[in-house]
C-alpha cells in the first residue's frame, strides 16, 4: 500500500486545506517529485477509533501512514454500539480522538452538538458511489468519508423462480402465482409493531418520501408523506394487506419471515445481506434483484452509509484529513476494510471488484437506486408514529386515509410542537 505519489498528493491536500483554513495564498502546486521536500512536513500523533472487526485494516493504513510520515496512529477499539455516545461526550472536553469511524445516520446530532468538521476530499468526490456522498453530505457540506454501504434488496429463490424478478409487483406477484409456493411474497413487517424501514423502496415508488430532499440530495425537516403520493401508498398497503389480496401480513415478524423464505415457501422476499446465510445455510439458492415497483417510480430502498468522522476539536485536522484521502481511500485500504466486515465498498473501483460475486451485484444494483437514510435529528421522532400506521393499515384494524391523517397530524405534533 506504500504510495511512491505521497508526496504530491500530500502537498496539494494540505496546500488546499491551508488556504481554505487559514486564507493565505496556496503554495503553487508541485510539478515534480523533487518539489515535495519543500512541503510541510506531517507531525504530531493522532487517534482513531474504530470497532474489533475493522480495527485491523485501519492499523494496516496507520502503519503505511506512519512510515511514510512518521506520524505515529494510535487505533483504540471501541465497541461500535457505544462510539456515537462517546465521541459526543469527549469530544468537547477535549479526551475525544481525532477520527472515528460511524454511521451517517450519526451525522445530524454530530454536527448539532458540534462535534464534527466538514471534510476535503479534494476533488475525489466521483470516485465514490453517488449515493455514499449524498449520505455524508448536510446542508451542502460534506462531513466524513464514506467508506461502506448497506441496503435490503428483492432476494429470489431460484429453484422457485429461475428468472429475474420482474420490473413492478403486480408482475412478480403473478409470477409467483405460477409457482407452488404457498405464499407468493413474504416480507418482515415486525408484527404488528410494522417495519417501514423494509417497507420505504414500495413507498418510495409511489413518490412519497419520508422527508423532502433538496437537489443536492440533503434532507429538509418537512414531511414528504403526505398529498395524493401518501394515500395512493396507504391505499396499497391496504388493498395488498389482511382485509384485501392477503399478499402483505403482520403475522410475519424478522423470523417468521426469513423462515417462510427458507422453506421454500414463498419465491421472493425483501432482505439485507445480513440474511442471505440464513437462506443458503438451510440449503436455499438465491439471487438479488432491485425491489420492483409498486406505484410506478422507482423503488428506492433506504441506504446506510459508514464512513470515517474528523473531530471539530482535533488538533491535527491537516494531518488526519490527509491519512483519510490518501491512505484510506485506496483500493487496498478499502478492499481490506471489505474483508474485515463485508459491507458493500462505498468506494466505486472496489464495489466493482467485490461485484464479481452476483449476491454482492445484486445488493450493489439495489443499493445504486436507494436513497441515504435521513441522517437529520428528526427521523428518531417519526418511527413509531409511521410504523404503527403502516401495521394498522396492513392488518385492516385501520382505514388507510383516516390511519395516514393521524400518522401525519401525530408526526406534526411531535416536530413542530
Amino acid at each position: 500500500m506504500r504510495k511512491t505519489t505521497l508526496s504530491v498528493a500530500a502537498v496539494a491536500t494540505m496546500a488546499l486545506l491551508a488556504s481554505c483554513s487559514g486564507g493565505t495564498e496556496p503554495e503553487p502546486a508541485a510539478s515534480e517529485p523533487a518539489a515535495a521536500s519543500s512541503a510541510p512536513a506531517a507531525s504530531g500523533s493522532l487517534v482513531v477509533w474504530v470497532d474489533e472487526n475493522r480495527q485491523p485494516a485501519v492499523e494496516a493504513a496507520a502503519e503505511d501512514f506512519t512510515a511514510e510520515t512518521g506520524v505515529e496512529v494510535e487505533t483504540v477499539v471501541k465497541n461500535f454500539e457505544d462510539i456515537r455516545a462517546d465521541f459526543l461526550a469527549q469530544v468537547p472536553t477535549g479526551e475525544g480522538p481525532d477520527i472515528t469511524i460511524g454511521a451517517h445516520d450519526w451525522l445530524g446530532s454530530l454536527i448539532v452538538n458540534g462535534v464534527v468538521d466538514t471534510i476535503d476530499l479534494g476533488g475525489r468526490e466521483s470516485e465514490f458511489e453517488d449515493v455514499a456522498i449524498e449520505a455524508m453530505t448536510y446542508d451542502g457540506q460534506l462531513y466524513g468519508l464514506p467508506y461502506a454501504l448497506e441496503s435490503v434488496a428483492l432476494v429470489r429463490n431460484t429453484e422457485l423462480a429461475p428468472e429475474p424478478a420482474p420490473a413492478t409487483f403486480d408482475e412478480m406477484v403473478a409470477a409467483a402465482g405460477e409457482t407452488d409456493a404457498k405464499l407468493p411474497f413474504v416480507i418482515n413487517t415486525a408484527g404488528a409493531d410494522g417495519d417501514a424501514y423494509t417497507y420505504y423502496a414500495f413507498q418510495t415508488s409511489f413518490g412519497a418520501p419520508v422527508f423532502v430532499q433538496n437537489e443536492d440530495g440533503s434532507y429538509t425537516t418537512e414531511i414528504g408523506m403526505g398529498g395524493d403520493e401518501g394515500y395512493a401508498y396507504a391505499d396499497w398497503l391496504a388493498e395488498q394487506g389482511q382485509a384485501g389480496e392477503g399478499v402483505l401480513s403482520t403475522d410475519w415478524t424478522y423470523d417468521i419471515a426469513n423462515q417462510e423464505f427458507s422453506d421454500g415457501n414463498a419465491p421472493y422476499t425483501v432482505a439485507g445481506p445480513w440474511a442471505i446465510s440464513t437462506f443458503t445455510d438451510a440449503g436455499v439458492d438465491v439471487a438479488v434483484d432491485p425491489i420492483p415497483s409498486a406505484g410506478g417510480e422507482t423503488a428506492a430502498p433506504f441506504v446506510g452509509v459508514q464512513g470515517f468522522y474528523l473531530s471539530a476539536q482535533s488538533e491535527n485536522k491537516l494531518v488526519a484529513t490527509q491519512f483519510l484521502t490518501n491512505y484510506i481511500t485506496t483500493d487496498e485500504a478499502m478492499q481490506a476494510l471489505y474483508d474485515a466486515d463485508p459491507r458493500l465498498p462505498a468506494f466505486s473501483t472496489t464495489a466493482e471488484a467485490v461485484a464479481s460475486d452476483p449476491i454482492v451485484a445484486g445488493f450493489l444494483a439495489s443499493a445504486q437506486q436507494g436513497t441515504p437514510m435521513p441522517s437529520i435529528p428528526e427521523m428518531g421522532d417519526v418511527w413509531d408514529h409511521w410504523n404503527a400506521a403502516e401495521a394498522s393499515i396492513i392488518s385492516g384494524q385501520a382505514k388507510p386515509k383516516a390511519a395516514w391523517d393521524k400518522m401525519l397530524a401525530d408526526l406534526d405534533t411531535t416536530l413542530n410542537g
